[in-house]
């Protein structure tokens, strides 16, 4: 089987390959990718290559395929698997697949990723549980199923004390509690804060932070706090740029000396971190969620709250298996809307380029679709052209409220040029 790949050789050296699969073992099983979406982590480990943890060292010589948010279809099953799965699964992935060495598809093998046509899973994907049956209507959100199970993660991570002074842990963030997400006007941060207002647990106040205007106005747009207060959640935005003291202002918000019972840090930021931890009521719990590049990253924390006020300090990179089936089960019941969280369109070709110049984009998901040859497209720019495929495109983004959706996906299936 000819496969096309995004491969990656050293730091920052991607390149768009075709070569050949070998025949799939009898317990490895052959799939077909259709969308992917560009992560941050992608990033950091194309720019640290072979110092970053999931990256192996010889990849000059064994070059591995990149992107691990991806979504397809199971094409040929080895006899080991093939009561469990079948030809036509549609399919997600969880990249955390309990590798010894955290290896990991997306970072770490020759022959599995996300920004590929064709692929061949190992038997430990399948072992670890690590591939999942998805039945959403779209490809486009299966692959924003491992982003949201990141979120779940970080959610189902947070723990607080049964009852004052007991040893007994409950799970997740407080029900009914205050909540602070900092930094939370990018992708990440919407998926986080849609989960506050529609998952399981709600809290009772959110406070949503950034320090661009133009950033938390859209943000709004997308959750407004009207849509919150329906849930039950007070919503509130702040913009911290504007702050005198940034943890005793946000806690003036909540009306609530004794602060918050969550914290989430969205930035990898030192003084945002060490606010947050100010932040924490009795018990309260901080989770630092965005993952750092400095390998001495170091804010400064208040262990004498640790010790007398009982707050806990937590960190998450990524979601496990059993997150990961939360998530597909919050998209493919809508409870969760991760189509908002889908910014630009872009084909196998643009990947490389794409995923080098992340940061510098605008933000939202960047959703690729392997089989296609199509530049980098913002959806708000798909009317700017005379294209009458594009046009056509922009006409169906519109009827969907400014959304990427199941009607556009085939659309853009079915017409855009192959790769």
């Amino acid at each position: 089987m000819q496969t096309k790949a995004i491969r990656l050789y050293g730091k920052k050296d991607l390149r768009f390959e075709e070569f050949t699969l070998p025949q799939i073992k009898d317990d490895e099983i052959l799939a077909e990718v259709i969308t992917d979406s560009l992560c941050m982590s992608t990033f950091k480990a194309i720019n640290q290559g072979t110092t970053h943890t999931k990256v192996p060292n010889d990849i000059a010589e064994n070059p591995i395929i990149v992107g691990h948010e991806f979504c397809g279809n199971i094409l040929q099953v080895g006899k080991k698997w093939s009561k469990k799965f079948k030809p036509g699964d549609k399919f997600v992935i969880q990249p955390n697949i309990g590798h010894k060495l955290c290896y990991a598809p997306g970072y770490s093998f020759p022959f599995i990723g996300g920004d590929a046509t064709y692929v061949i899973m190992q038997n430990q994907v399948m072992e670890n549980g690590s591939l999942l049956k998805y039945n959403g209507e779209t490809y486009f959100e299966g692959s924003l199923v491992e982003p949201l199970s990141c979120v779940v993660g970080a959610f189902n991570a947070n723990y607080h004390l049964e009852k004052m002074y007991s040893h007994k842990h409950i799970m997740g963030i407080k029900d009914g509690g205050n909540m602070a997400i900092l930094g939370a006007t990018g992708p990440m941060g919407f998926l986080a804060i849609d989960f506050a207002i529609h998952g399981p647990k709600k809290p009772k106040k959110l406070v949503v932070t950034g320090r661009t205007q133009e950033k938390l106005d859209l943000t709004a747009k997308l959750y407004p706090p009207e849509e919150a207060l329906i849930e039950g959640v007070e919503l509130h935005y702040v913009n911290t740029s504007n702050l005198d003291s940034f943890s005793q202002d946000l806690k003036s918000l909540i009306n609530d000396d004794n602060g918050f019972d969550d914290v989430f840090v969205f930035v990898p930021n030192e003084q945002v971190a060490e606010e947050g931890e100010k932040m924490l009521a009795y018990d309260g719990c901080l989770n630092f969620f965005a993952g750092p590049s400095n390998h001495d990253f170091s804010p400064k924390i208040n262990l004498y709250n640790i010790h007398y006020k009982a707050t806990h300090i937590v960190g998450t990179s990524g979601g496990n298996t059993d997150d990961m089936i939360e998530a597909v089960s919050l998209i493919e019941n809508k409870i969760v809307n991760v189509a908002k969280i889908a910014s630009h369109i872009l084909g196998l070709t643009d990947v490389a380029s794409a995923t080098i110049n992340l940061p510098n984009l605008p933000a939202g998901k960047k959703i690729v679709y392997t089989h296609k040859k199509f530049p980098l497209t913002k959806l708000t720019d798909f009317s700017n052209t005379n294209d009458p495929f594009q046009i056509k495109l922009a006409e169906i983004i519109k009827q969907h409220n400014g959304f990427w959706s199941l009607e556009a996906e085939q659309y853009f299936l079915k017409y855009a040029p192959e790769v």
